[in-house]
C-alpha cells in the first residue's frame, strides 16, 4: 500500500501512517492539499490527515478539504506526540539561542523555550525543521521535532519530552476512496465499536441547532465532536461537522439521519469506521 501524508520523513504524521497502516509505503506531500490529492488521483491508496490536537484544537483546513473531496474516512488514529530539542552533533544545550519548528509544535513548547530563553522561529513541518538545520550546520540553532526525525537524519537529542502539557494527542482520519463500512452492532456482537462522522447545512432560522441536535438526543446517541466552519460564497451561514457512536448499518443511527435530512439543506455521510481503541 502507498499511504501519502503531509510533511518530510520522519514527521509525527509518518510516524502515524507506520503505527496505523504497518509495514507500507509512505508518500510525502508537501500540503494537505497535495496529500489529498493523492488520494483522489490515485497516486496513494489511502491518506492519513490530522484532524485535531487535544492542545492545539481543530485542524480547519482538513475538514475543508473532506468536504471539498469525494473520499471517504475509513478509520481514526490517536497519537501521543512527544517533542524532542534536537541539535547537530556535539552542540550543547546552553549553546543553543534560538529553536525552529511548525507553529503548533512551537507553542505546545513555548513555557519551555520561555524559560531557557530561547527564540522560537517558525518552520513549515517538524521534521523539515531537522532537515534545514543539518543542511545548514548552525550551532547556535535546534529543532523541535520527533525522536525518529533526529535518528533519521542523524541528529543529536538534546532533550525529550519537552513539551509543556504531557496530555498531548493528535487525532488522525484514515482516507480512502471507498467507502468501508462497519457491520452494524448486532452483527459484530458488539465487538468493534463504530463512529460516524457527517457534515450537514441548514436554514437560518431560529431553533435550526437545536431541532438537528434533538435528533441525536431524543435517541441517545453519543456526540463526540461537533465543529462549525463557514459556508464558503454564503457570509455568516456554516457548515456543521458531527461525529457520533454508531455506523450507518446500525437502525438507531439511520432513524437519526433520516430525521435530520428533515430539518437540514444538505447531508453526506463522510464516513462510518471503527472507533479507535489505545
Amino acid at each position: 500500500m502507498k499511504i501519502s501524508f503531509q510533511g518530510e520523513p520522519g514527521a509525527y504524521s509518518e510516524q502515524a501512517v507506520f503505527n496505523y497502516f504497518g509495514n507500507v509505503e509512505t508518500v510525502p506531500c508537501e500540503s494537505f492539499d497535495a496529500m489529498f490529492d493523492s488520494v483522489a488521483s490515485g497516486g496513494s491508496d489511502a491518506a492519513l490527515a490530522p484532524i485535531e490536537n487535544s492542545l492545539a484544537g481543530s485542524i480547519h483546513q482538513n475538514y475543508d478539504l473532506l468536504l471539498r473531496h469525494d473520499l471517504h474516512i475509513v478509520g481514526e488514529y490517536l497519537l501521543r506526540v512527544q517533542h524532542c530539542l534536537i541539535a547537530n552533533p556535539d552542540v550543547k544545550k546552553e549553546d543553543i539561542k534560538k529553536a525552529i519548528s511548525h507553529p503548533q509544535a512551537l507553542g505546545q513548547c513555548a513555557g519551555y523555550l520561555r524559560n531557557l530563553g530561547i527564540k522560537a522561529e517558525q518552520a513549515y513541518d517538524t521534521a523539515g525543521s531537522v532537515k534545514m538545520l543539518k543542511e545548514s550546520g548552525a550551532r547556535d540553532v535546534a529543532a523541535i521535532a520527533s525522536k525518529r526525525a533526529a535518528e533519521l537524519y542523524g541528529m543529536q537529542i538534546l532533550e525529550e519530552g519537552i513539551e509543556d502539557n504531557a496530555e498531548n494527542y493528535t487525532r488522525f482520519l484514515a482516507v480512502g476512496r471507498e467507502a468501508t463500512v462497519p457491520a452494524a452492532l448486532s452483527e459484530s456482537k458488539g465487538k468493534e465499536e463504530a463512529k460516524t462522522s457527517i457534515v450537514f447545512t441548514l436554514k437560518n432560522v431560529p431553533g435550526s441547532l437545536f431541532k438537528a441536535m434533538s435528533v441525536f438526543a431524543l435517541r441517545d446517541i453519543d456526540l463526540t465532536k461537533i465543529e462549525s466552519r463557514p459556508l464558503q460564497g454564503k457570509p455568516w451561514e456554516y457548515l456543521f461537522y458531527v461525529d457520533f457512536i454508531g455506523s450507518v448499518e446500525d437502525e438507531t443511527p439511520k432513524r437519526a439521519l433520516d430525521h435530520l435530512g428533515e430539518y437540514a439543506t444538505t447531508l453526506r455521510v463522510l464516513g462510518s469506521y471503527p472507533r479507535f481503541r489505545g
